[in-house]
């Protein structure tokens, strides 16, 4: 066993955690903008909203993969555009792992900003607007701040759905070894070619990492709880 985690390659790891990080990092500021503007519209049209940013979060992740491949693919609009103008391709590159992820992992940041910011004192931001405050300074310093538990936790959350994704970046980015080949992407291809204790090892760091994920956003989210109080 030791031997093989001496010659374990550790790309996948690698891929997944700098897909993971870029991933996580556009869904919280999108998250955040999102959460904002969906707030302030009417409730007709926020359920209609609403539905659409959190579809990914319910839809099979292969049927998310599906349309992304169809929207990015090279012989469609888009990806031409994309590829003409700024030689960017999608498909079967380490950019679609990016893009599924945050696909895939944008809804629970989005729901997680959306929850925290619901649960704000309104007071809180009558008194900024006494103060002569604008809305940019009321909620970067009053909303942003008060609503700092969720938005962690929803951080955490994100990062570890972008770090497991496995089949819309499987259809959007394929499985290349050192290019596109996540974790999860190399469990399934060592179980099929029915090397078992390699993937062990991948699903015990695996399990590491997510247990670690949990821990923190159970400190982020436990701060002022409840049972604190008592």
């Amino acid at each position: 066993m030791i031997e093989i985690i001496k010659n374990l390659d550790f790309s996948p790891l690698y891929i997944s955690l700098k897909t993971g990080i870029f991933a996580t990092t556009i869904s919280f500021f999108l998250g955040i903008y999102a959460a904002r503007k969906i707030m302030k519209t009417k409730p007709g049209t926020k359920a209609v909203l609403d539905g659409i940013l959190t579809l990914p979060m319910v839809l099979p992740p292969t049927a998310a993969g599906f349309f992304l491949l169809l929207l990015f693919s090279r012989r469609r609009p888009l990806g031409i555009f994309l590829y003409e103008q700024f030689d960017l391709k999608v498909v079967q590159t380490w950019l679609g792992c990016v893009i599924a992820a945050t696909v895939i992992s944008f809804p629970l940041m989005y729901r997680n900003a959306r929850a925290a910011f619901e649960q704000i004192d309104v007071n809180l931001i009558y008194a900024g607007e006494t103060l002569g405050m604008s809305d940019f300074l009321i909620f970067w310093k009053i909303v942003v701040p008060n609503a700092k538990p969720g938005l962690l936790a929803g951080t955490v959350l994100t990062f570890a759905r972008a770090l497991g994704e496995y089949g819309a970046t499987a259809m959007l980015a394929g499985n290349i070894p050192g290019k596109t080949g996540t974790i999860s992407q190399k469990i399934a291809m060592v179980i099929q070619d029915g090397d078992y204790l390699a993937a062990g090892i991948w699903v015990i760091i695996v399990v590491f990492i997510a247990f670690v994920l949990m821990v923190l956003m159970n400190l982020f989210s436990g701060k002022n709880s409840y049972d604190e109080k008592w």
